[in-house]
């Protein structure tokens, strides 16, 4: 479990976040931070499973969560069978506050740890996520599924990314 004090852009508003692996007990509260997001919803939320969640965080990768006092504010999956980004979201209550950029780290640093395969991930087009995984290092590659747009993070860039951030 890691502990951060994160600032937001007001420096009245500082917190004490915790960072750690997600648990099944988390899935409720994962479902209700997805459900929230005003961008890159879901069409239909019955879609997404409880059970869904819960598998892509313990058989098929791994989960992470941020949580403020008991609530989980973001979380984030990875799949590692099929080397994908399943879940990044945050609660749009606590957006800009570097709780996204830190999930991104825990779950990019754990992949990497696992494998050195590129990861990619889907995300529409002209949402904050898309400027977010640009600014970031991700690479677009073209397109996924419907309308969303497709990136790839190899090993490289993730390093070269986290040497930008020392």
């Amino acid at each position: 479990m890691t502990i951060y004090l994160l600032n937001n852009l007001d420096s009245e508003n500082k917190c004490i976040m915790t960072f750690r692996e997600a648990l099944a007990s988390d899935v409720q509260q994962i479902q209700v931070v997805r459900n929230a997001v005003k961008e890159n919803t879901l069409s239909n939320p019955a879609l997404v499973a409880d059970i869904n969640c819960e598998e892509y965080m313990t058989v098929l990768g791994k989960g992470w969560v941020a949580v403020k006092d008991d609530c989980v504010v973001g979380f984030s999956i990875v799949d590692l069978k099929e080397h994908n980004i399943w879940a990044l979201f945050v609660h749009p209550d606590h957006e800009a506050t570097g709780i996204g950029k830190e999930l991104h780290r825990l779950m990019l640093s754990w992949y990497f740890e696992q494998t050195k395969e590129t990861v990619w991930l889907g995300t529409a087009h002209g949402t904050r996520a898309e400027k977010f995984y640009n600014y970031i290092g991700w690479k677009l590659v073209g397109t996924h599924e419907s309308n969303d747009i497709k990136f790839e993070m190899s090993y490289e860039a993730y390093m070269e990314f986290l040497n930008r951030l020392e």
